[in-house]
């Protein structure tokens, strides 16, 4: 089983490709490594890439104490250096989006490009008066499931955070029965999150000076609120761009992998 310690964690990660430039993809939350299978094939056409599940998820060692967005970031770029891949195109979704951007903001010398699918940074918005009732409507809906995972009903609150936080009524019995439960094994290290106080937070004045390509994208069958929250870091970083995709979700490479393979590829390929 390939495990690497790396910022003082042990972290599972698995390679593709023999080609091209490095690629690194952060999996969001209530997931792992896997939930990048559907696309890692394709883009290893293109891409030396790696996908790893990160501290406390899936196959890596599980701290006991709280961790942090920060820590997270720390743990990829120590990764990327542990297999000799800096600097790489890396590319995160939800919060391996908002761990992206932190990693962006601290040691922008380990990126190649950036590419962040609806990082959930809501807390960038609450000095904006026009969005603080969806702010506030948000908060309210993540802590009913931190309330019912707090009950121990895992398989409840993961219900509950995909039909009211990142999808619509209906979507958690269209998942794959793989993808329910690795949501549920995965429930904790939600909750570890959410008492992150800087989690939904990032460096804006830090990030302009990030001089890396990046492409910063929504559905338009996403998370609620993720285009005002992309536009706000669209315009802190100098070389960023904004794509919006209609029949998106909020993991747009489970729902339309080939799309997903042909957006960043054609990205991370145009930014050298």
């Amino acid at each position: 089983m390939p495990v690497t310690e790396a910022n003082g964690v042990k972290l599972y990660y698995e390679q593709l490709g023999g080609r091209g430039d490095p690629l690194l993809l952060i999996h969001g939350s209530w997931t792992d490594h896997s939930n990048w299978n559907p696309v890692v094939a394709g883009l290893s056409e293109s891409f030396r890439v790696v996908t790893y599940d990160r501290r406390g998820h899936g196959l890596s060692e599980k701290p006991g104490t709280q961790g942090s967005g920060e820590e997270d970031a720390r743990d990829a770029a120590a990764l990327l250096a542990r297999l000799e891949m800096s600097p790489a195109h890396i590319v995160g979704n939800s919060s391996g989006g908002s761990i992206a951007l932190k990693l962006a903001a601290a040691q922008p010398q380990v990126f190649r490009s950036l590419t962040a699918h609806e990082p959930p940074l809501f807390k960038l918005l609450t000095d904006d008066p026009l969005v603080q009732t969806a702010v506030a409507e948000g908060n309210k809906r993540r802590d009913q499931v931190v309330r019912v995972l707090e009950s121990g009903d895992r398989i409840g609150a993961a219900r509950l955070f995909v039909e009211t936080l990142t999808s619509r009524p209906g979507a958690w019995d269209r998942m794959s029965p793989q993808a329910r439960e690795r949501m549920v094994a995965n429930a904790d290290t939600w909750l570890d999150e959410t008492r992150d106080g800087e989690g939904s937070s990032v460096d804006l004045e830090a990030l302009a000076r990030f001089d890396r390509p990046a492409l910063l994208t929504y559905g338009g069958r996403g998370m609620r609120g993720s285009k005002m929250v992309v536009e706000r870091i669209a315009k802190a970083i100098p070389k960023s761009k904004v794509e919006f995709d209609p029949e998106a979700g909020h993991s747009p490479h489970v729902t339309n992998p080939r799309e997903f393979v042909r957006r960043v590829t054609a990205f991370a390929l145009s930014s050298g």
